[in-house]
């Protein structure tokens, strides 16, 4: 019986003729052709100003906010529900994370940001501050759920009149465009003033691991690169006037990224035919489960298939998902949310209701590009008949 995973890498002979040729020219560490390659890749296919690759999404993360100016004792606004990750870089910069509540996409509520925004919150010397800390409000993370892109026409306009950073967490969104009428076309990352991409072994394509920083700012991104690579100020006679970080992607990494960045298109077609299959498979079961379906006002990478299922629960979950890991098929539910997890129920939360829902209801589905209609048809049957 073959397993059927969530989300597993293709490979195939590019990679290892990339890594042979990565090799033999004896630069595998921080130096070499394939950094430079897949970085220019990435800037281009996401139409962005400036770059810097990293060795995680977390890493990126971690930068991406401490390059945004980002101060001890401050405060970041971040959804609940996102990878444990997003908020472990909060702390990393000894900040402090507000959690805001997510809507029917999963995606951060609109409604309940802003209304943080408007009631909790006051401005003073051109910064905004929270109400109940007295805290600055430095940066808002959002995360784009799943590949499913957040609608940020009113944060960011509402971001920059309060001198809030907005800091796109894109690791699961390679691939996502706005439409060309909402935001101008742009890709996931490149509307707020930094963008985090994660090139982790489960994502749309993986290096094996790494990530990328990107912006519209050049500067920002000379500093996140200056502080990512250990704050060198004299490469010569070892000169580093900050604390910095070892964060840069290596050129053995990088070389996988450029095989699998080539297969990236193919990719994007396969998962979108993946996520009709999987429409047309539950259609006639509307009623009881319902495929969470890509925001109107982006072209999505369909990364992950999400489902939410009526009358669902806890136990429910747990027995499903058991019952397929049986089966060698693995379903994911979403994650814990934040506020709930042990070391981070100190912190402020706002208004959270649907998340705390949500985790219940909602299932993971294979989403591999080389999944075949087969395996997705069998997928359905043993869900529908659990």
């Amino acid at each position: 019986m073959k397993t059927i995973s969530l989300h597993e890498p293709q490979l195939n002979k590019s990679e290892i003729r990339n890594l042979q040729a990565c090799i033999k020219s004896g630069w595998i560490s921080s130096s070499g052709k394939f950094l430079n390659e897949f970085e220019q890749k990435i800037k281009k296919f996401t139409r962005s100003k400036a770059i810097t690759l990293t060795n995680s999404g977390t890493s990126a993360l971690h930068i991406a906010l401490k390059a945004s100016g980002l101060e001890k004792n401050e405060e970041v606004l971040v959804p609940t529900i996102t990878f444990i990750a997003t908020i472990n870089a909060i702390i990393y910069n000894k900040a402090a994370p507000v959690f805001l509540d997510v809507g029917n996409d999963l995606n951060i509520s609109l409604n309940k940001t802003l209304s943080f925004l408007e009631n909790e919150t006051y401005k003073k010397n051109g910064f905004t501050f929270n109400k109940r800390s007295k805290k600055k409000i430095r940066a808002l993370i959002i995360v784009h759920v799943f590949g499913n892109a957040v609608d940020l026409k009113k944060l960011q306009k509402v971001c920059k009149e309060r001198n809030i950073k907005i800091i796109e967490d894109a690791a699961e969104s390679l691939g996502t465009y706005y439409k060309k009428n909402y935001l101008g076309g742009k890709h996931t990352g490149t509307i707020g003033d930094v963008g985090c991409i994660s090139f982790n072994g489960n994502k749309i394509i993986s290096a094996g691991g790494g990530g990328a920083i990107i912006s519209n700012s050049s500067s920002l991104i000379k500093n996140a690169k200056y502080l990512s690579n250990q704050a060198k100020d004299n490469k010569v006679f070892f000169i580093h006037n900050e604390i910095g970080y070892n964060y840069g992607l290596s050129n053995i990494h990088a070389a996988i990224g450029c095989a699998q960045f080539n297969k990236l298109k193919s990719h994007l077609l396969k998962k979108k035919k993946i996520h009709m299959i999987y429409e047309k498979l539950l259609k006639k079961f509307r009623s009881k489960i319902t495929l969470i379906k890509p925001n109107f006002f982006c072209t999505s990478n369909y990364w992950l298939n999400v489902i939410k299922i009526k009358n669902f629960n806890k136990i429910k979950k747990k027995k499903l998902i058991s019952k397929l890991q049986q089966k060698k098929i693995t379903l994911r539910p979403i994650w814990l949310p934040n506020h709930r997890q042990k070391q981070f129920k100190k912190y402020q939360k706002y208004q959270i209701s649907y998340a705390d829902i949500a985790v219940n209801t909602h299932l993971c589905l294979p989403s591999s590009p080389g999944l075949k209609r087969s395996d997705q048809e069998k997928i359905i049957k043993l869900i529908i008949n659990s």
